[in-house]
């Protein structure tokens, strides 16, 4: 009886051994770093790769998996079998952001060897960082330097400009760049703060009371980790008040109030919170920063794009697009802008470039420009006023660039309605 048991044993451990080999006829089994985001475009779906390349088709991914990934906030990762088959699956949208907070090993040297001085800092900063921005991201130089010095100082950092004009991909794009991780947190969308900053206290029958540190607590340990704190100006005052010793230069700490001794957990070194915000009368939505809590951040201002800058975006996620059809989308978006800006504007918020992009993608899925403006552009305008009102104004920009025979006579006697004859007929 004592062989048969020692036998089986051996037996199970062969088993377990087996189980836990990883490499099968040269494959190696599990994920792979081939990962993808999906997007809605019109009413199909694509996919972004890490890169922020766009994918369309792919053998394996169904339209179906791509909208419960979407529906789900999962990302779509490529997995290895035993016998070498590469299938999809749905995993947890973190590992996508993993993937894409790393970069290529020849972009750039670690930041730790590159400022083993302060010169080699300053050429860093100056001459090096500059090539390490995305092709995508459109900000200026100067901008660019200044986020790129105050992540690697260590510096809070407050992006803010409209809704839309890509202040959290910009985030993202410093963090990226410097090869650090990233770590995200959605300040407007949370309920619950001290939940998500600190944590939660649970009760078990085994353990009794216990308390579990959130996500953000472990976030906060990990040298040179950059933290995005996104919609800061939409976050619940108890949040502002949880974040005033974190974010304090000289104090750099959090008080886990709900842990048995309330233990104080040291900010570590390099960490750089980035938060975006929307300040301006138009976003009803926010409330109006603490002064104490904007003291904590170095400001950076991220405007809307340029007309060109806004057409080169839309070519080069949508390659599929008509040149002038791009170039029409952001000259519309760009008038409405301009507009806002003016003494007597006649609107009250400009059309985004998240908007833009999504008319770009309807008009790949064969729209014409007038039906993508009267599905994405003047819902999101009053018609208080009749001839008079904000979606009448819109649509007299929309249709100076419409050649396909429905312009309307809103321009009134004063305001130039001839359409660009070299228009194409969407």
């Amino acid at each position: 009886m004592r062989n048969t048991k020692s036998n089986k044993k051996v037996k199970t451990t062969k088993t377990m051994v087996k189980k836990q080999s990883t490499k099968v006829k040269d494959y190696v089994v599990g994920f792979t770093n081939e990962i993808y985001k999906v997007i809605q475009v019109g009413r199909t779906f694509a996919m972004l790769t890490t890169q922020n390349q766009p994918v369309t088709k792919l053998a394996g991914v169904s339209k179906q998996k791509m909208k419960q990934a979407l529906d789900e906030n999962k990302a779509i990762q490529a997995y290895v079998s035993k016998t070498g088959k590469i299938s999809y699956k749905l995993v947890e949208m973190d590992e996508f952001k993993k993937h894409s907070s790393t970069i290529n090993d020849e972009a750039c040297d670690s930041v730790q060897e590159s400022f083993e001085t302060h010169d080699a800092l300053k050429e860093f900063i100056h001459t090096k960082g500059k090539d390490l921005k995305p092709n995508g991201l459109f900000i200026e130089e100067l901008k660019w330097k200044y986020l790129l010095r105050s992540a690697v100082r260590g510096k809070n950092i407050l992006m803010t400009g409209p809704t839309g004009c890509g202040k959290s991909q910009t985030a993202m794009a410093v963090a990226k760049a410097l090869g650090r991780e990233l770590f995200y947190v959605n300040l407007g969308a949370t309920q619950d703060p001290r939940g998500t900053l600190i944590g939660n206290t649970h009760f078990s029958k085994d353990a009794g009371t216990y308390f579990n540190e959130s996500a953000f607590v472990k976030a906060i340990q990990k040298p040179n980790t950059v933290i995005l704190l996104d919609e800061v100006s939409r976050a619940h005052p108890e949040a502002w008040n949880i974040l005033m010793t974190v974010l304090d230069p000289g104090q750099r700490y959090l008080r886990l109030d709900e842990a048995v001794d309330s233990p104080t957990i040291k900010v570590a070194e390099g960490v750089s919170f980035v938060g975006t915000a929307n300040i301006g009368n138009e976003y009803t939505a926010v409330r109006v920063m603490d002064r104490a809590l904007l003291d904590r951040f170095v400001i950076a201002e991220i405007p809307f794009l340029t007309p060109t800058e806004e057409s080169s975006l839309i070519t080069q996620l949508f390659p599929a697009i008509e040149p002038k059809a791009a170039n029409n989308l952001a000259d519309i978006a760009g008038l409405t802008r301009v507009e806002i800006k003016s003494d007597s504007s006649r609107i009250q918020t400009p059309i985004s470039t998240r908007s833009v992009l999504e008319m770009a993608g309807l008009i790949v899925d064969g729209f014409t420009l007038t039906e993508c403006a009267e599905v994405s552009i003047y819902p999101l305008y009053s018609q208080d006023g009749g001839l008079q009102s904000e979606r009448t104004f819109v649509k007299q920009l929309v249709q100076k660039f419409v050649n396909d025979g429905t312009a309307d006579n809103l321009m009134g006697e004063n305001l130039n309605t001839e359409a660009n004859p070299n228009d194409p007929a969407f």
